[in-house]
């Protein structure tokens, strides 16, 4: 599954107002035993989200089982959002479901890397505008938020927000870069460099 490239996105949002959401909440362990990208979306937030260790009752209080949330693609959620175990997984789960983008006060480091890497923009707004954003879709279930990552800006009914996302991730989510990806565009300066590295320390070389 490769990265959803976008640089505007207007998608349906949902809330979950809650601080320090960390990657086995985003998706249990018990769930990481494939390394294929797809079919993680049905595990997403699988505690929260479901009334059975199987995943056969959903729990009916859980945003994402609401009608409203339907296709929902930006998520509202709280500080630290993703901290916790490094699992790549966890922005698989969430790419997959259908998210393009999480708004939050603050991110897990690890896991801004990863989500980049995922088609997935991690935007920090002020706490307080977060609290709005929460209140405004709990007063307009349903509504969709406007991104624009050319523009830094995120739109919410007549209200405009400024954010800053470094341009290495913006990048990756606009051109839907892997790491390999990257390595080969800078495959040129990497034999260059090895080039150089030879010539003015052969001391270096292996020899077999």
């Amino acid at each position: 599954m490769s990265p959803k490239i976008w640089t505007i996105h207007t998608g349906v949002a949902v809330s979950i107002p809650r601080d320090d959401i960390d990657t086995d909440q985003i998706l249990p362990k018990q769930f990481m035993k494939l390394i294929n990208k797809k079919g993680f979306g049905k595990h997403l937030f699988h505690d929260w989200r479901y009334s059975d260790p199987e995943g056969n009752i959903p729990n009916p209080e859980f945003i994402l089982n609401r009608e409203r949330s339907k296709n929902a693609s930006v998520l509202v959620a709280g500080k630290n959002f993703g901290c916790g175990s490094s699992r790549e997984h966890a922005p698989w789960a969430l790419s997959d479901f259908g998210f393009r983008a999480i708004l939050a006060p603050s991110f897990a480091d690890i896991f801004s890397i990863n989500s980049a890497k995922n088609g997935i923009a991690l935007i920090r707004l002020k706490e307080e505008e977060i609290q709005y954003l929460n209140e405004w879709i709990s007063k307009n279930p349903g509504s969709q938020i406007r991104i624009n990552l050319e523009n830094s800006e995120v739109q919410a009914g007549d209200r405009t927000f400024f954010f800053h996302l470094d341009t290495a991730s913006v990048n990756r989510i606009r051109n839907g870069w892997d790491d390999i990806d990257i390595t080969l565009k800078n495959a040129k300066e990497i034999l260059d460099f090895e080039q150089k590295r030879r010539i003015e320390r052969p001391f270096l070389e292996v020899q077999w």
